[in-house]
């Protein structure tokens, strides 16, 4: 079996470089809307993130500032690799949308 690089690691200076830019930029969760305290911790529900608007498994650019923002934890978890819309109904409590009919594209970002 062949192992998965993990992308966001390989570069690790590049990475935390990409984090401190998004934790600057940005105070408030992509997903939710709510603000984030940047002084929580991992593995704290409600720390910041970054996430990538292109999931780095269906091809997105983990290093490109204009790919990734500022989430809470519990937000992205909710995400994984599907769209901010599948997270809020998830976060809502409707979970009647289906992962399997998420259209995702990639547009070279």
């Amino acid at each position: 079996m062949s192992k998965r690089r993990n992308e966001r690691v390989s570069n690790g200076w590049r990475r935390r470089q990409l984090r401190a830019r998004v934790l600057a930029a940005y105070n408030v969760c992509a997903i939710c809307g709510k603000p984030v305290d940047k002084t929580l911790k991992t593995p704290h529900p409600m720390s910041a993130e970054v996430d990538e608007l292109v999931p780095v498994s269906r091809g997105g650019d983990p290093y490109s500032f204009t790919n990734c923002r500022l989430t809470h934890r519990r937000c992205n978890r909710f995400k994984s690799d599907k769209t901010d819309e599948h997270a809020r109904a998830l976060l809502a409590g409707r979970q009647e949308v289906k992962a399997s009919s998420m259209p995702f594209k990639t547009f070279g970002i």
